[in-house]
């Protein structure tokens, strides 16, 4: 029983390991076979719209990054790759948007670099394996993982399920933590500009 206990507690550190953000987005979920997950297969399954969004972020950065640290008419160059780069965001964002299947979807309440926080109406088994793709549209940023379900609680609507990523692409991992560094600095926008609102009243 010990060794349960600690089990669980090594894998709720490893979700806490990682900032975490509340914020809805949609998931899709699928049930895996525990005897037939592994890497190689993880890799093999990935579809390729998801395989090409991270692709397309790293190839971005690595184009930009020696360009920041030069001045005069290279912010201009900077400005308008920028201006490109979100277009093609814009664009791999609707179709990884085409990706997510309503009969799969769920709903996602929160996020992080080690794992994330769903609502489901029936619960998932504790230490099940299932396939996911998450979808964080509003960032035109989707990643597909394998995660392991380590915590069920049953509010009184539904079931919040706690989840860590079991296979992720460690790219994946980083536009995550990236995205909820920028989704935290959005909401933190948000509320300084309704405090200043309220302040006026």
């Amino acid at each position: 029983m010990n060794q349960d206990i600690e089990t669980t507690e090594q894998k709720l550190a490893k979700y806490h390991e990682f900032f975490s953000i509340t914020h809805e987005f949609s998931i899709n979920i699928l049930p895996l076979d525990a005897n037939t997950t592994s890497f190689e297969q993880f890799i093999a399954n990935m579809p390729a719209p998801f395989k090409m969004a991270s692709e397309v972020t790293t190839i971005d950065q690595a184009a930009l990054r020696p360009l920041q640290a030069l001045s005069g008419v290279t912010s201009q160059l900077v400005d308008f790759l920028n201006h490109q780069s979100e277009k093609i965001n814009l664009l791999m964002g609707y179709i990884l948007s085409q990706q997510d299947e309503e009969q799969h979807r769920y709903q996602g309440i929160e996020f992080g670099g080690g794992g994330l926080l769903f609502t489901a109406k029936t619960p998932f088994e504790i230490g099940q394996l299932v396939e996911m793709k998450i979808f964080l549209l509003s960032e035109n940023c989707a990643v597909y993982c394998y995660s392991e379900i380590i915590e069920v609680s049953q509010n009184e609507d539904d079931f919040q399920h706690k989840a860590i990523f079991h296979f992720i692409r460690e790219e994946d991992r980083e536009v995550l933590v990236r995205t909820s560094l920028h989704e935290q600095s959005r909401q933190l926008q948000l509320l300084a500009k309704q405090r200043n609102q309220d302040a006026k009243t």
